[in-house]
């Protein structure tokens, strides 16, 4: 039984949605890319190019590529992220047109 629902899964493309297949996800604002620090929970995620993109679009971009690669990685979907004191948001730092936020897998 599971055998068959992992084919039917992967024909139709929802494991590519949720783990990504090599492609952007078109429904983002930007592209994120996620590295890990030398324990692989701790994460950065640069939001490549987005200078112009309203920073709300860049957290909803962000959070997907965290909440993929902490699912995939430890199987839970939640990310403690650094906080900016003054603001009380994510905190982030600029790199040119990129902006890089940095955070930590956590597992429920």
């Amino acid at each position: 039984m599971f055998g068959a629902i992992a084919v039917l899964v992967s024909g139709c493309g929802l494991r590519d949605r949720f783990f990504g297949g090599g492609q952007a996800d078109r429904s983002l604002p930007i592209r994120t890319t996620v590295s890990a620090g030398e324990d692989r929970r701790d994460i950065a995620v640069r939001a490549v190019r987005a200078g112009g993109v309203s920073v709300a679009d860049v957290r909803e971009s962000v959070r997907v590529g965290a909440t993929r690669y902490c699912l995939a990685n430890f199987g839970g979907a939640d990310t403690l992220w650094d906080i900016n004191p003054a603001t009380g948001d994510w905190a982030f730092a600029r790199d040119g047109q990129d902006m890089v936020f940095q955070g930590r897998c956590v597992a429920r």
